[in-house]
Formats: C-alpha cells, structure tokens, sequence
C-alpha cells in the first residue's frame, strides 16, 4: 500500500467545501501564473512601465479622494479665517492635490490602453510564432490530422488571428488589475482607519461577491462558450465561404448565397443558444442575490456613517471620505471592461495553445530515428521495398494498409492504381516519412529508411501530394520551392515549366514568371485548375533539378481532361526515364506507358504487372480498365471539340 504524503494526508481530512475551495483557489492561481509567465515576451522594459503606470492608476484615485475630502473639510475654517489663513492655505494644497490626481488620472489613462495595446501585439506575435512553431515542430503531420487536437488549434489560432480574445490581451488585462485591486486596498484602508474597520470588511465582502460573481460567471460562460468549438469552427466555415472571393461565382451561379446565410445563422445559434442559456442560468438569479445582499449591507454601512455623523462623532472631512470611499469601493465590484474578457477568453485561448502544444509534444516521439545513422545519397539503386507494412491513422480503429508487400524497381516509373479509400495517398505518407508504419518496414536497397535523417530523406524525394499547395506567390517560388537551394535559378525553373508544359500560360501572364498567382495582389492573376496541377507537377520535377531521386505525383492530372492526361502521361515517363517514379491515380486507363502497374483494394496488392499483362490476366485491374474506357469512350467526341485549357 503507498504511504500518502503530508499534502496529500492533510486534503483528505479537510471538510469537503474547504477542500473544493482550495482546489478551486489554486486552479484560478495557476490559471493566472501561467499567463503573467508570458509577460516577458513583451520586454522586460515596456512590462515595467505597463506596472509602474498602473501602480499611479490605483493610487491616483485615492488621493483624489483624499484631497477633494480634505478641501471639502476645510472650507468653514478657510472661509471664517479667509484669503492667506492656515486653513485657506490647507484648502489650497487639498484642491492642488486633488487637481493634480484628477489631472493626472486624465492623462495616463488613455496611456494605460496604449501600454497594453503594445503588451498585446507583443505578445501575440511570440505566441503566433510559438504556435506556427508547434504545428511545424514534428517530422510527421499526425497532429495536424487529429481533430483534437485541431479543436485546441482553431480556438487558440482563430483568436490570434482576430485578436480580440487572446493571450497577449490576457496579459494587458492582468496587468491593468493593479490598479484595480490597488485603489481597492488604499480606500478599504481609508475606509478603516477614518471610520470602521468593521465598515471596511463589509465593503470588501460586498466588493468580492461582485466580484466573484462577476469573473465567476464569465468562467463558467468561457467553459460552455468554449464547449462549442465544433459548431463555433462550422460557423467560422460559413464565414469565410460567404466572403472568400474563391467562392463567390458559385455560390450566385448556383443561387448559394441565401443557403449560405441560413447555414451560417443556424451554426451560430448552435453555439450559441446553449451560451445565452447558460449565461442566465449563471448571471440572473446569483446576481439578484447578490445585489439584494449588497444593497442591505451598503445601506447599513452608510446608515451607520450617516448616524456617526449626526451624532458629532464624525467630521465633515472624515463623512466626505467614508461616503467617496464607500461609494467606490462599491463600484470596484463591477465589470472591468479593460480587464476581466480579455483575461478569461485569453487564457482560454492561451489554454487551447497550451493543449496543442501538450498533443504534438506526444507526437514527437513517433518518428524513429536507427543507429547507425546513414546517407540516402543516389539511392535506391536497386528497388523500393514495404515489408509487411500495416497503418491505421491515430485514434481510428481501421486499418488502411494491411500488411502491404510491394516492391518499386529503382530506374523505373510504377503507377499505382485503385478505388479511393484503397490506401493510395496513405502509401505516399508512409513513404515521404509523414507517418511511421504500425508494423512492418519501408526499405530501400535493403535499408530501414529510419536509418537516414528525415531531412536528407525528404531531399532524396518530390512529392506533389492530391492536395498540393497553390502558394499565392511568384509563379517562378510556386516552380522553384521543389528545390529550395535551386530557388533562384531562373534558366532551370523556366526549363521544368516547359516540360511540365506550362511555360507558354506562365510567359503570358503579366510579369511572366514574377506575377503572384492571386488576384488579390497587384499585378497578380489567377490560373485554371489544369494550369495549377501543371504548376504542381513541375515542381516535382523541380525537386529532381535539386538532387531528388525518388518522384511520387499523386493524382496529378485530377484537373486534366482526359486528352490532356492521356498527353502528359505519355510524356511524363519519356521525362523521367531513369528515375525512380511513383503515380498514383485511380484512373486505369491513363497508366498503361508505366513500367509496371499495381492494383490496391483494401490496403493489399490484389495485382501487379504491366499493362498488357494485367489485361491478359482479365482480372480486376482489366474490368475496371474496360469500364472506364467505356465511360471515356461516351465522351470521346465531345472532348476532341473542347480547347486545351492550357
């Protein structure tokens, strides 16, 4: 049996409130720690200043009070003894006193949000830094694929992105608390020291049931509001489809756009009509309690001033004081608006971080690294091999690839072919070391490929994935990122997009190979579907100009008609002869000039050979071919009489 520790011994024997209030108490500590450790990121000279500033923001409004009191005490003696009195003198000082705080408070007020503004900007940028840092920090893309931790992306992303809830704001907003608690600590202590600390503890009481209610209703408001993330991120969809210029000629062609409005209305009540409950089940009954409260413990304290009063036994200095400081003291229990959202939903966000960070650091481990390590340099020369390889995306019961053996000759292209859902895409992942096998090995010549550093695997390697990027940048970095240290080297860039069969599209644009390929930038253009996979492509090809000797094109001619990918095809394996080449695609009948074919069902090779042997074999490969040539057969006609869209 474990002894248990002191700590542990002593939470066990508290009452069961007591111990929920500590774990309560510490919860909302280190909520608040964590943040005020991100204070740094703003410099350590503007974070000095932020709490200087408001150091003078609490303490200015007390000697406000001071000094308007103490004027308002000395009138009757300043005016029985007149102009150069004692007493006028101390009405002078007491006004100069208070002008000053009042003047003062004017003046360093609209600093205070220029402070925070600076916190924020700050900050934020180190954390947009830190979470681009994070979604970029492992070799393998698994965090980014699970929806999770997707959920703690988009909720620490979306607010950075729109910064208004974030943790650069959390910080300004936990700084701008000092003056707040400060002016309530100075007038608690005028309040007590001039007429009751009994009066003072009242207040405080009153001040921090407010409070309480105030910042604790927002927690649990943040809690449900944050419950949402899923219809909040469907939302956010809707949002970007009805303002994203992409989208704009379908949804009036199709007459979209009324759709589009509802669906966006109905995933913001979905998310929201839950928060508007709860926040009344949160806000409307304890706040009527806690103003029926407040407002008999106030009219009590000031009841008793005022009986005081009466009575002779407080001035009329020491009334003026207690009455401004009372009153104070109780509208410190109110919403901060410079304070109180932005510390909650920024460390929601700030939270939401700290969970994706927390999700990829389990990822990390997931790429292997063998000893020794080894160079991939001018392999394979001999083949390409997955041995018994089996994978199942995290948290999915399925298994895509099921014990998979298929072996690529190196020097030669290899189209592998099948429905969709047969594991295709999820091969090149494997290969491109974007995930690691659940059981089994990819080997080239021999060789774990866990032997060679993921970067000098990946250089050994171009991919352009079904989903390739359409980079809104120059048309020559669109080509050129297929080798990054080839980027500027404009005669061979300009050579690949001839061979890709680009250069004519590209030469016609704007500034040729300088135009941004966005609209949305001067000078800048947009391209067809075609003309982008033909951009794709030659920067797979690229990636060869760059030393890569494996070439995987994963559905490459998707946005070709069926003329145009019958061409490429016919060229492409004339360009990479020699090469180690890889095409996905699930179209049968546009592969047949590959040196050999595989069929994939069910994460198995069902068949391999070439094309006119898998015919011979009149197996699934030659039922699948027929059916398509019939289908292209239908439309033969049709699409001789269409334009290359190139």
């Amino acid at each position: 049996m474990t002894d248990l520790g002191p700590s542990q011994t002593a939470e066990m024997t508290r009452p069961p409130a007591i111990a929920r209030f500590t774990v309560f108490v510490r919860a909302r500590v280190r909520e608040r720690w964590e943040i005020a450790r991100e204070l740094p990121n703003s410099g350590t000279g503007l974070t000095v200043a932020a709490v200087v500033l408001n150091i003078a923001l609490g303490v200015l409004p007390v000697l406000f009070i001071l000094g308007t009191s103490f004027m308002l005490g000395r009138v009757p003696a300043a005016t029985k003894g007149g102009v150069g009195s004692s007493a006028w003198d101390s009405l002078v000082y007491a006004f100069l006193l208070a002008a000053a705080a009042f003047v003062l408070l004017q003046l360093l007020t609209p600093l205070q949000a220029s402070l925070g503004e600076l916190i924020t900007r700050r900050v934020d940028g180190k954390a947009s830094d830190r979470l681009i840092g994070d979604a970029l920090r492992t070799p393998g893309i698994g965090p980014l694929e699970d929806q999770e931790l997707l959920g703690d992306l988009s909720e620490s992303a979306d607010q950075l992105e729109f910064g208004f809830r974030t943790p650069g704001r959390a910080c300004a907003g936990l700084v701008a608390l000092i003056a707040r608690y400060l002016q309530l600590a100075g007038l608690l202590v005028v309040v007590g020291l001039v007429f009751s600390w009994l009066a003072a503890a009242a207040l405080f009481l009153v001040t921090m049931l407010f409070r309480c209610g105030q910042r604790g209703g927002l927690r649990k408001y943040s809690a449900v509001f944050r419950a949402n993330v899923n219809p909040r991120r469907r939302n956010y969809y809707f949002r970007r489809v009805g303002l994203d210029p992409p989208a704009a000629k379908e949804l009036r062609v199709f007459g979209l756009a009324p759709w589009v409005r509802e669906r966006y209305r109905d995933s913001y009540l979905e998310y929201m009509v839950p928060v508007w409950k709860e926040r009344r089940r949160i806000y409307l009954v304890p706040f009527l309690l806690i103003t029926a409260f407040a407002l008999i413990v106030s009219a009590g304290t000031l009841a008793a001033l005022g009986h005081s009063a009466a009575g002779g036994s407080v001035a009329l200095r020491d009334l003026a004081l207690t009455f401004q400081a009372a009153t104070a003291i109780i509208n410190l229990g109110s919403h901060y608006p410079e304070s109180d959202t932005q510390t909650q939903f920024g460390m929601l966000s700030y939270a939401g971080m700290l969970g994706f960070e927390r999700g990829v650091e389990k990822y990390e481990g997931s790429t292997v690294q063998l000893e020794p390590v080894r160079s991939p340099e001018g392999l394979p020369q001999d083949e390409l091999h997955f041995e018994s390889v089996s994978f199942g995306y995290p948290n999915s019961d399925r298994a895509v690839l099921k014990e998979l053996e298929l072996a690529i000759p190196a020097g030669k292209s290899t189209a592998i072919v099948g429905l969709n859902g047969a594991g295709k895409t999820t091969l090149v992942k494997l290969l491109g070391r974007l995930y690691e096998p659940d059981e089994g090995r990819i080997t080239t010549d021999g060789i774990d490929i866990r032997h060679f550093r993921i970067e000098d695997w990946h250089r050994q390697i171009g991919i352009i994935f079904q989903d390739f990027n359409c980079y809104e940048l120059s048309a020559a970095d669109n080509i050129g990122f297929g080798s990054i240290p080839r980027l500027n080297d404009r005669e061979a860039i300009r050579e690949t997009a001839r061979k890709a069969g680009i250069l004519e599209a590209i030469e016609r644009l704007p500034k040729g190979f300088d135009t941004p390929l966005s609209r949305q930038y001067e000078g800048g253009a947009d391209l067809s579907g075609g003309q982008w996979q033909r951009i794709a492509i030659a920067r797979a090809l690229f990636a060869l100009e760059g030393g890569a000797s494996i070439l995987v094109l994963d559905e490459p001619t998707a946005a070709l008609d069926v003329r145009a990918e019958a061409e490429f095809f016919e060229n492409f394996v004339e360009l990479t002869r020699g090469v180690t080449t890889i095409l996905i695609s699930h179209r049968f009948s546009s592969v047949r000039h590959a040196d050999g074919i595989v069929v994939l069902q069910g994460g198995r090779v069902v068949e391999e050979g070439t094309h006119e042997e898998l015919l011979a074999a009149e197996g699934r490969y030659a039922k699948l071919f027929q059916l398509q040539a019939e289908r292209f057969a239908r439309g033969e006609e049709e699409g001789e009489e269409e334009d290359d869209e190139l």
